[in-house]
């Protein structure tokens, strides 16, 4: 059986390109009209988040609702504490969420939504601060609020003026203001944001520390200065590392010797088996400390062309070793 809207006539490529520009033009242009017509109620909106000791609950029906749902978590996600609640199961019950010291934020482009007006006398009576985001600014929605915000649209994208388009990304570019108004009013950095995102690159990135990722004890390779050349390659085959740490009596580096060192003196036809390790050494090798990024030993090894980078503490002993690999399995880089 066909599909009930299966194409009745040949495709057209040059239709469907029309289509998709004017549909980006619409919404943008659309987007331009409402940032100028941002004001007072703009900032007073982020002002009353900003004071509000509970969180912003946010609502929405239909594609309101689906908008409403990104811009909780991206509220959420940049320093206000914010969740979704959907109207239809908040007269069932779930209104039990909204406390007095919340916000409530409602999205709704005709602001009379049947599921959301219901609510607003409850609501009212509870003393929940509301702030709509609608296109209609005489609406049921916008005589309970306290703030409105104008997502009015002149018309949807869609040819048949219907399906919510225009009216959606409105919402949502204005959902992205807010959010972006209030973590700079809040002093959000990226190490904030990191920790809301732990699982992502960014969290990886400003959360894991070169102790997460390095290589301690035995692990470590390591040679006192006067170590043989042979004694120096079966450490670092041992180790895995592709280098060795030479290191004097207190336990300090004081050089270090690479696979790339051993290739580049066996090309140029040096005679290895007599020399010792500090004959054979890098003096003042690179460092860094455990409590550093691990990103920056990423940056080190980039910086200088190095696979491996020596791990030390206030004392300037060695701690540790952390390998281009360790990163890599930790998904810094």
């Amino acid at each position: 059986m066909p599909h009930a809207f299966a194409p009745t006539s040949p495709f057209d490529a040059e239709q469907a390109l029309r289509l998709g520009r004017e549909t980006v033009h619409i919404e943008a242009e659309a987007l331009q009209h409402m940032a100028a017509r941002l004001g007072d109620s703009f900032v007073q909106a982020v002002q009353r988040i900003l004071a509000t000791p509970g969180r912003v609950v946010v609502m929405g029906m239909g594609k309101s609702g689906h908008v409403g749902r990104k811009i909780a978590a991206t509220l959420a996600s940049t320093g206000t504490p914010s969740f979704f609640v959907h109207p239809a199961e908040a007269s069932h019950g779930d209104l039990g969420m909204v406390t007095g010291v919340d916000l409530l934020l409602a999205l709704s482009n005709s602001g009379e939504s049947s599921e959301i007006t219901v609510l607003l006398p409850m609501l009212k009576r509870q003393g929940v601060p509301l702030i709509a985001m609608t296109g209609g600014l005489q609406s049921t929605l916008a005589r309970y609020a306290d703030l409105v915000l104008d997502c009015s649209v002149q018309r949807e994208a869609c040819p048949l003026n219907l399906a919510p388009t225009t009216s959606t990304t409105t919402q949502l570019a204005m959902g992205d203001a807010l959010a972006v108004a209030l973590l700079d009013a809040r002093g959000f950095r990226p190490e904030d944001f990191a920790r809301s995102h732990p699982g992502g690159a960014l969290g990886r990135k400003l959360l894991t520390h070169v102790r997460d990722v390095m290589r301690t004890g035995d692990q470590v390779p390591r040679v006192p200065p006067q170590a043989d050349f042979s004694t120096l390659m079966r450490e670092m085959s041992a180790k895995g590392v592709g280098a060795a740490a030479v290191v004097d009596e207190a336990g300090r580096p004081v050089g270090i010797f690479t696979d790339g060192d051993l290739r580049r003196r066996i090309e140029a036809g040096a005679d290895l088996r007599g020399m010792r390790a500090q004959d054979l050494m890098h003096a003042q090798p690179r460092t860094i400390a455990a409590d550093a990024l691990a990103a920056d030993a990423a940056q080190a090894m980039e910086r200088h062309a190095i696979t491996s980078v020596l791990v030390t503490d206030a004392q300037g002993l060695l701690v540790g070793v952390v390998h281009i690999g360790d990163l890599m399995r930790a998904k810094v880089i």
